[in-house]
């Protein structure tokens, strides 16, 4: 088991996680109770541009960790893929502006085609990106998704599948996101994080928990301690993997955007120090 966290030197707060609160105010709360990471979602940028998201940001003592979330590249349409690649090259000069190291990618799938083609565009997708990403100074993190998102949102379900990816595309450029909302259940997690270890793809870990009969499987993700996710034994293997990086809280939840985000955000302190 990996060691009791004791500060929040690593710990790094998606602002989806505390929807309601505008950017201000969100690293404004976020500085006051000393978290040292923020993930930056596409709608903060789209609300003020990223330039000014950079100066907000950087007026703060708080690391730009991410920038979430491009990808979307299958489409049995060459116009749609095509019109992705363009699309998320204006998502890495937008994480490029906020001075984020990565853009996380929620690779997409298409029903109207088979996974093994999807798989075959998102790779496509990516490796057309990598001469742009690279000049940028901008890494392209696939996250693989939880199978029940396998229809639309993600034709990478498995670690081990993001691996093969990564490992095929070989490129210091590209690397993974280890979301345990998504990937808890594989009994072959350990060995499949560790693989992206050793292999140098192992770019950013996000937590959170999953509630037993969650109500609404996209927006209903609970804090960390609520569910079932042995949280302390993934971390030890993501550490055991090499990782030095932010533990990063995203979670989606009507719930907890219903109540005081500053509640909240005492919350997500208090349970990641005693269940993260």
């Amino acid at each position: 088991m990996s060691e009791p966290i004791k500060d929040l030197s690593k710990l790094c707060i998606h602002t989806i996680t505390t929807k309601p609160w505008k950017l201000e105010k969100a690293l404004e709360k976020y500085a006051e109770h000393g978290v040292r990471g923020v993930s930056v979602w596409q709608n903060v940028v789209e609300e003020y541009g990223a330039t000014k998201v950079g100066e907000m940001i950087a007026s703060y003592p708080i690391d730009v960790v991410s920038y979430v979330r491009g990808g979307f590249f299958p489409s049995h349409s060459q116009a749609e893929r095509a019109k992705a690649i363009d699309h998320n090259k204006k998502l890495i000069e937008e994480a490029a502006a906020i001075n984020s190291p990565q853009l996380v990618l929620v690779v997409g799938a298409d029903p109207k085609q088979s996974m093994q083609t999807s798989r075959i565009q998102i790779q496509d997708g990516i490796e057309a990106l990598i001469p742009f990403a690279s000049e940028m100074g901008v890494q392209l993190t696939i996250e693989p998704l939880h199978p029940m998102y396998a229809d639309t949102r993600s034709a990478i379900n498995t670690l081990g599948q993001a691996n093969t990816m990564a490992e095929s595309i070989n490129s210091e450029w590209v690397g993974i996101a280890v979301d345990v909302y998504h990937l808890w259940w594989d009994d072959n997690l350990e060995t499949e994080i560790k693989r992206c270890g050793d292999n140098g793809n192992l770019y950013a870990y996000h937590i959170c928990d999953w509630k037993v009969h969650p109500v609404d499987m996209l927006n209903d993700r609970g804090l960390m301690g609520e569910g079932c996710i042995d949280l302390s034994l993934i971390r030890s293997w993501v550490e055991a993997a090499g990782f030095e990086g932010y533990n990063e809280v995203e979670i989606f939840s009507n719930e907890y955007w219903a109540i005081d985000q500053t509640t909240f955000l005492e919350k997500i302190i208090t349970n990641y120090k005693k269940y993260s």
